[in-house]
């Protein structure tokens, strides 16, 4: 089964997918059926059994595991018959959005000032948090695609971002604010006098780019005064990107701007690749919500 998973691995990888979590739980099944000397076609036997094999887990993470191996199976099926590809929700739904966090003005403006008095002081990393911290919430940016930018990549004659290593691999350009370009500029003067040769845009205290784990345990102290509201125990770097598009989102309602239209920009700005992945943000704010049900009751009068 093993050798399975790795065809169907190499396959959706060549065609732009990452697959970190998924291709690791896929690998560990393909290692387990191997192991136990199943031979013969994928079984919905064999995928249960793997999947419930966790013991005291949320029964959303043996969803997760089957949904992976139902993804194979359907591959699979292509040139096994006999392959039984599990139907979904055998074990109930596999993904679950979570409430955000939608950080607050003075929750923001919090976040910025504690990144201001890192230590150490005189360093420039108070300067690179508090940048960093700023550039994410005001375009929704992931948090990868902050971290991988180069110092090219950032044109402040035309007050752009070129966002080169999105989530799935695809180029985007992200117009910015004139306040955005200001702050981008001191800082990138401050890193430049710090390290000339830095090739990334925001930089560790030895000249080196920031690593992800680094970044969200500096952030875990600076929110630590927060409390979350939304799903779970403590607000995240991501729920900046979720504040982002519901402040943008809200903006254009109170605007009176036709969202439905406009959405396609954001979705773009935001690299999504499914619409329906950026209209879940309706949900983000209660007044969203409301005004999202105000407009399909009345289409659906409409219709009826």
């Amino acid at each position: 089964m093993l050798n399975w998973v790795q065809r169907y691995l190499t396959y959706r990888r060549s065609l732009g997918y990452a697959l970190r979590a998924e291709g690791q739980l896929l690998l560990d099944f393909g290692e387990y059926a191997d192991s136990i000397g199943h031979r013969g076609a994928l079984t919905l036997e064999l995928a249960l059994r793997w999947a419930r094999l966790p013991a005291h887990v949320d029964p959303g993470y043996w969803a997760r595991r089957l949904q992976a191996v139902r993804c194979l199976a359907k591959y699979v099926a292509l040139f096994e018959p006999q392959t039984m590809v599990p139907s979904p929700r055998i074990l109930g739904r596999a993904f679950v959005r979570k409430v955000p966090h939608i950080y607050s003005a003075d929750e923001l403006a919090q976040l910025l000032s504690g990144a201001r008095k890192l230590a150490p002081s005189g360093s420039l990393r108070p300067h690179t948090y508090f940048t960093l911290i700023g550039l994410l919430a005001c375009t929704g940016m992931r948090l990868g695609e902050a971290l991988r930018l180069r110092v090219d990549d950032v044109d402040l004659q035309t007050g752009t971002i070129t966002v080169r290593h999105s989530k799935f691999h695809e180029m985007r350009l992200l117009p910015l604010h004139s306040t955005t370009v200001e702050q981008l500029a001191r800082y990138h003067r401050q890193q430049h006098a710090c390290f000339p040769d830095a090739k990334t845009f925001f930089v560790s205290l030895r000249g080196t780019g920031l690593t992800t784990v680094t970044v969200e345990e500096t952030f875990r102290s600076l929110a630590a005064g927060i409390k979350c509201r939304g799903s779970r125990p403590r607000p995240r770097l991501i729920d900046l990107r979720h504040s982002f598009s519901c402040q943008v989102l809200l903006k254009w309602s109170h605007r009176q701007q036709d969202i439905d239209h406009h959405i396609l920009l954001l979705m773009h700005y935001l690299g999504h690749k499914k619409i329906r992945h950026t209209y879940w943000y309706l949900t983000g704010v209660p007044e969203l919500f409301s005004q999202a049900a105000a407009t399909f009751e009345s289409r659906s009068s409409i219709l009826s």
